[in-house]
């Protein structure tokens, strides 16, 4: 495909007060996104995943998370859209969250930053698009955290978009993913740098964060592809060192674990978490099966073989409620032994069906 250089502006925009599904205000609102392509052309919003930001391509700030899906020629093809990514809200790379100032106190939020939803993330993100006067959109995409992003997107407003991909979700996050979260959270929160979550900038809770990854690793990928890449190497004797690591796959989690303290904020990881948790489309609308009657725009779901946390089975059971009101959904299971990370690597096997649904 085409490599042309595109049009990339990063930015923060500031969207007011904005009142949360808890009753609490977030005053004085910020979010930081990636514009990618022509102003005036169509608009498709990408929504991130957990730990993902608002770079999709890469620029001099460092690589983009979906570089060779996006861009001029590409599949998902910046010379006919803009492309918009937001740093999602609650999140750590410029948008309001826990290491932002609190404007009432004048000092960060840290442990006191309140909680969000998923409803919270999409109508922040809807102030966004008031402010840079884009009025409708056509299409949102996302996968995983950015997938529940998407299909919130498709009930909160049904009229705004012409199309759903919504990706590696589920239509509710279940039991199995949120006891995973709750591992993860109880890593950081035992961390003796925690704090209550008003640690110093200099004296993180990286340990506990790193462990957290460290868990999440595992579930975003299949044992297949870890037993083929790593096959029991060693790289210690397992019998003379018992505290460090005697395997390759313990040095790559550890790796990760190392890699992710660096460049992320517990706070947010925490926040984020707890909004995935709150992730289910039928609260509050009757259930999933009653929720799924009100899309008007069109699906493409995306589902992948030996994805532990979004079983596909899910997605296509979700599809076919959809279906029920009207066929306007598809759903496609992309074979792969990445599991969950699927959706962010192997774009020849599923970006054709993004360029098949955009020629609709």
């Amino acid at each position: 495909m085409a490599n042309a250089q595109a049009a990339i502006e990063n930015e923060v925009a500031g969207i007011g007060d904005l009142v949360l599904e808890s009753g609490k205000t977030l005053t004085d609102v910020h979010i930081a996104y990636q514009r990618i392509g022509a102003a005036d052309a169509p608009a498709i919003l990408v929504c991130h995943a957990l730990t993902g930001n608002q770079y999709t391509m890469t620029t001099e700030i460092g690589p983009g998370w979906w570089e060779g899906l996006i861009g001029p020629g590409q599949y998902i093809d910046s010379e006919k859209y803009q492309v918009i990514t937001t740093n999602v809200l609650g999140g750590c790379e410029g948008t309001t969250g826990p290491l932002s100032i609190n404007p009432l106190t004048g000092e960060r939020y840290g442990g006191d930053f309140p909680l969000i939803t998923i409803r919270d993330m999409v109508n922040a993100q809807k102030r966004l698009l008031e402010v840079l006067h884009i009025h409708s959109l056509d299409t949102v995409i996302g996968g995983s955290l950015g997938g529940m992003q998407v299909m919130e997107w498709g009930l909160l407003y049904p009229d705004f978009m012409d199309r759903l991909i919504p990706i590696a979700v589920t239509p509710a996050l279940s039991d199995y993913a949120i006891g995973f979260n709750a591992i993860g959270r109880t890593a950081i929160v035992s961390d003796p740098e925690w704090n209550n979550g008003n640690y110093s900038s200099e004296v993180p809770p990286a340990k506990g964060l790193g462990i957290a990854r460290m868990i999440g690793m595992l579930t975003y990928r299949s044992g297949t592809l870890f037993n083929q890449r790593f096959q029991r190497e060693q790289t210690e004797e397992w019998y003379s060192i018992s505290d460090e690591a005697s395997f390759s796959v313990e040095t790559y989690l550890h790796y990760q674990a190392q890699k992710l303290s660096q460049r992320f904020d517990a706070n947010s990881y925490l926040t984020l978490l707890k909004a995935m948790d709150s992730h289910d489309i039928g609260r509050g609308r009757g259930g999933i099966h009653q929720a799924s009657k009100g899309y008007r725009a069109k699906m493409l779901c995306l589902g992948f073989t030996e994805d532990l946390l979004y079983p596909p089975v899910m997605m296509k059971t979700f599809t076919e409620s959809v279906n029920e009101e009207s066929q306007k959904a598809l759903f496609h299971e992309v074979n792969t032994i990445f599991g969950h990370d699927g959706f962010l690597t192997e774009f020849e096997k599923w970006g054709p069906f993004l360029e098949g649904f955009f020629s609709e």
